[in-house]
């Protein structure tokens, strides 16, 4: 007889960090001499990403994919076009700059997509979180919020989840200000916009967390904090689900 086909049930999360590290290739350190400043600021990572990300991970036990290069050499959340590619590398030949896609660019893209396809194999829905950190001021003008949902309002299990997510956030850290689709707008380019051409809006709920950077100001004790609450929070929304 042949084997029976294993039902899927539940809800799998999976977490990504684009800008997780601003490590520059070997290849392309030649490029970026002078620019140290530039690296270590947030137009070449996300500070506090890849700590968050990793809290989130080990809370949820949800699988974590990475990138470590700078957003200064390939831009891993932007789709192939003119904003992928920083004033550094740019100027490289055609070539040079699909070598460039190959090696830094697609591997990361490709993972995830592939634990997404992977997961919607065992369960009935993939919820994918991007998660960034965002500058508290930003050409001038001050941010004002602490954390940021964004999402795709034409997609109704996106708007729904981010909906009771802010209310467990509320729930978990009711000192942060958290708003929707702030201080970007989650249709705008990106990862999640990109899969969401991938996969059934039933079947993939992309969203991007953005945790500003002016929490890690604070007292040590409370960045620490920051970040296991909001794995708490996310935890509510998941655990139920799979129970």
């Amino acid at each position: 007889m042949p084997k029976s086909k294993k039902k899927s049930t539940g809800i799998a999360l999976v977490l990504s960090c684009e800008h997780a590290g601003n490590r520059v290739p070997p290849a392309y350190r030649k490029l970026f001499r002078g620019q140290q400043r530039e690296l270590s600021s947030h137009r070449g990572w996300d500070p506090g990403a890849i700590e968050l990300a990793r809290t989130m991970a080990r809370e949820t036990g949800a699988p974590l994919l990475a990138n470590t290069v700078s957003r200064l050499v390939v831009e891993t959340n932007r789709s192939v076009g003119p904003k992928l590619f920083s004033e550094f590398t740019r100027p490289l030949g055609r070539d040079e700059r699909k070598e460039l896609v190959d090696r830094h660019y697609q591997p990361h893209r490709g993972a995830v997509e592939a634990v997404i396809r992977s997961a919607l194999r065992t369960h009935d829905r993939v919820v994918h979180v991007g998660v960034h950190t965002f500058t508290p001021v930003l050409n001038g003008k001050k941010r004002t919020a602490d954390v940021g949902l964004l999402f795709d309002p034409k997609r109704k299990m996106e708007v729904d989840f981010c909906e009771v997510w802010l209310h467990a956030l509320h729930w978990e850290a009711p000192l942060l200000r958290v708003k929707k689709n702030y201080p970007y707008k989650g249709s705008s380019d990106g990862l999640t916009t990109t899969l969401r051409g991938k996969f059934p809006a039933k079947r993939y709920v992309g969203i991007e967390l953005e945790v500003n950077q002016a929490l890690m100001e604070g007292p040590a004790r409370r960045w620490t904090d920051i970040p296991n609450r909001i794995a708490r929070s996310l935890m509510l929304l998941i655990a139920p689900a799979n129970d």
